[in-house]
């Protein structure tokens, strides 16, 4: 494998079983995943991510009765004949990407039993061919994208799994898994990327073993599943994926992290997510100046001289 021209994983899988709690009652109708980022859903935003990357098909880990995240991705022709009827050529446009995006297939985990699990629910579905996943988690939204690519260069370099890891500061530490790593051998190596040597569930401040913090991107070997069977369940019956990567650790398997140096925003809370809609609404010329220009008289802020940079509205990730 040519590592300057990485093979990214043909699959990509995107867990979206979850209820969506802290945005009810909204979500008592729409599916979390279908909430618009300024004007296009979540769960559009990861799939063009990962078609972007070059996956070619993406499975999507519902729960029984949520069909609306999978229905976003099939033709609605008498939608869109009806927007072409009318002229709409542009909003045609936009209703049209998705189902172009990427083959995209459901897979239902009957059950809420954790990350671990809803990954473990894809595996009678892959093929032979299939030696590694891509898992992008849809309440992590990772800007630039291009990481995936990166990841698949590192494991074409070392092997084994891959993960995505954000620095985060200290006093917001202990919300995160945060990976213990070292640094990877020869010297003058991409400090980006490190070689890790455990995880540990959100600790404290003292106790964290480094300031790198998953960020909800992955390049799973299939020795993963493997794995995940061995993993023991915790409270409610559930199986975590940071078990079973710990796990395939304990037995020698190799996994690094590549340090994410852009920004993540969390949609799942509405927080990151409001903060994910001004930061993407800012980079569009649609809205981007018009966003700009409420926000200095909402914060009182004045406008920049002409010809100078605008930088004092930012929106942290």
């Amino acid at each position: 494998m040519n590592a300057s021209h990485p093979r990214v994983p043909y699959t990509a899988v995107v867990p979206a079983a979850g209820l969506g709690t802290r945005f009810l009652p909204a979500t008592k109708t729409v599916p979390k995943e279908l909430l618009p980022v300024v004007d296009t859903p979540g769960i559009e935003l990861v799939a063009a991510e990962a078609a972007e990357a070059g996956a070619e098909r993406l499975l999507i880990v519902t729960s029984p009765g949520k069909d609306g995240v999978v229905a976003h991705f099939v033709e609605d022709l008498v939608l869109e004949g009806t927007l072409e009827a009318r002229g709409k050529h542009l909003m045609l446009e936009k209703v049209r990407r998705a189902p172009a995006l990427i083959k995209v297939e459901s897979v239902v985990q009957e059950q809420p039993l954790g990350l671990g699990h809803a990954v473990s629910c894809v595996e009678p579905v892959l093929s032979r061919d299939d030696e590694t996943i891509a898992v992008l988690l849809p309440d992590d939204l990772v800007l630039p994208v291009g990481v995936l690519v990166a990841m698949s260069r590192v494991r074409a370099r070392f092997g084994g799994s891959v993960l995505c890891a954000i620095s985060v500061p200290p006093n917001e530490i202990s919300a995160y898994g945060v990976f213990d790593v070292e640094d990877v051998t020869p010297v003058g190596a991409d400090p980006n990327v490190l070689r890790v040597m455990g995880m540990v569930e959100k600790p404290s401040p003292e106790r964290a073993p480094s300031r790198y913090a998953a960020a909800g991107r992955y390049l799973l070997d299939r020795a993963i599943f493997d794995a995940l069977r061995a993993t023991p369940r915790g409270a409610g019956g559930e199986v975590q994926l940071t078990d079973a990567i710990a796990l395939l650790i304990d037995d020698g398997h190799p996994v690094h992290v590549v340090v994410h140096r852009g920004s993540r925003h969390d949609l799942g809370n509405p927080g990151g997510y409001l903060k994910a809609s001004v930061d993407l609404a800012l980079d569009r010329g649609d809205y981007g100046p018009e966003l700009l220009h409420w926000l200095r008289t909402r914060l009182g802020i004045p406008e920049s001289p002409a010809g100078e940079a605008d930088s004092a509205v930012t929106v942290d990730a």
